[in-house]
């Protein structure tokens, strides 16, 4: 799931996404705002949620879609999100 808002770096990720041509769900951040509780306080956007971990920003996406995203052992920043 690619979280996403109307910032630059949202709209560099979905086109990134667009042309890596893996699938995604895009989630406007601001349609949760409008439909239930309000604004997520730490969400930052642009972010990925996929099984292969979390990806907090447009630097973390971009090593994400190269496949450059395997953990040491260390929990990183977007583990508590």
């Amino acid at each position: 799931m690619l979280f996403v808002d109307d910032s630059p770096d949202s709209l560099e990720a979905l086109r990134l996404f667009d042309q890596s041509g893996i699938d995604y769900v895009r989630y406007d951040m601001r349609k949760f705002e409008e439909s239930c509780c309000g604004e997520l306080p730490t969400t930052k956007a642009p972010s990925v949620f996929a099984p292969d971990g979390l990806f907090k920003g447009l630097d973390d996406i971009k090593r994400y879609l190269s496949g450059n995203h395997y953990y040491d052992d260390k929990l990183s920043e977007s583990a508590y999100w």
